[in-house]
This record gives C-alpha cells, structure tokens and sequence, in this order.
C-alpha cells in the first residue's frame, strides 16, 4: 500500500470547501492525473454516488469506478475500484477562523502482479500527492471565486 498525506489551508469556509470537493466530477480541476471525471449516477451528492474516473500515470491510462463512501460536514472519503487496484481519498476539514484546513490523504493498494510495484512507485506518488497540494487551493480559489494572488495563473 502506498499512501500520501498533505494539508492544506484554503481561504474559503468549511462548508464551501467540502460542497465543492464532494463533488468528484471536480478532481479534473485539482488532480494532476485525472482526465475526466464523470457522474454515472443522478440526484444530489450522497453517500453511494459513483463517478467513472479516468487518468493517466506514467504513460497508462486507468479506469476506476469511485463512490462516495463517507459524507459528514467535515469528512468525505471516496473509494475508487478496478481489477487491479483500490484507490481512497480521505479528505478531513476543519474550520480555520473562517478558512478551511484540509488534510488530504491518497492511499492506493495494488492487487495480483501490480503489488509487486508498490515500492518502485512511492516516490511518484509523493510527487503526485505535491502536484495536488498546488493545485487544490488554486481550484478551490476559481470555483468559489476570490482576490487571492493566483490571478490568471492556469489551474
């Protein structure tokens, strides 16, 4: 098992953050990996919602099917599945004087063969887990507007 953990603190409050982070379909917007995220259920978000989740790493484009596994004013964890792997974001929040404080923890566990692979593949999953602590705030910041200093800088 390989797991990455980063925290974060967003200039937006607590409600706002988790309401745009449980919608997964944003990971496109936050994660260096992902390519499309999409909804393949209807209604509003709760637990047991499901999203196809397609991304690229290290050259090899996955499938995994994520669901929404927990759903609480400060926690959500969603849990992605293929053949070969079983991917979890646990995402924790807590209010920071009207700011959110986000620890963001990836774990990945590899099945069959690709477990073999687990200890080659930390370093660029830590790289991964940097990627998402630069990109996170910044998506969080155009989706929920602000006056912070990322200006025009592409997400």
């Amino acid at each position: 098992m390989i797991e990455v953990e980063r925290v974060m603190t967003l200039d937006h409050p607590l409600t706002d953050v988790v309401g745009f982070l449980s919608d997964f379909a944003n990971t496109e917007m936050w994660d260096p990996g992902t390519v499309t995220c999409d909804r393949v259920d209807s209604g509003p978000v709760s637990v047991g919602a499901e999203w196809r989740n397609v991304s690229v790493f290290r050259g090899h484009r996955t499938e995994l099917l994520y669901r929404l596994a927990r759903f609480d004013p400060d926690h959500l964890i969603f849990v992605g599945r293929n053949k070969t792997a079983t991917s979890t974001d646990d995402l924790r929040f807590e209010d920071a004087g009207g700011r959110t404080r986000l620890i963001y923890r990836a774990r990945i566990e590899f099945g069959g063969l690709a477990r073999l692979a687990t200890p080659l593949l930390k370093r660029e999953f830590e790289r991964l887990g940097d990627e998402v602590s630069e990109r996170l705030p910044r998506a969080v910041d155009h989706a929920l507007g602000t006056s912070s200093s990322w200006g025009d800088q592409p997400l």
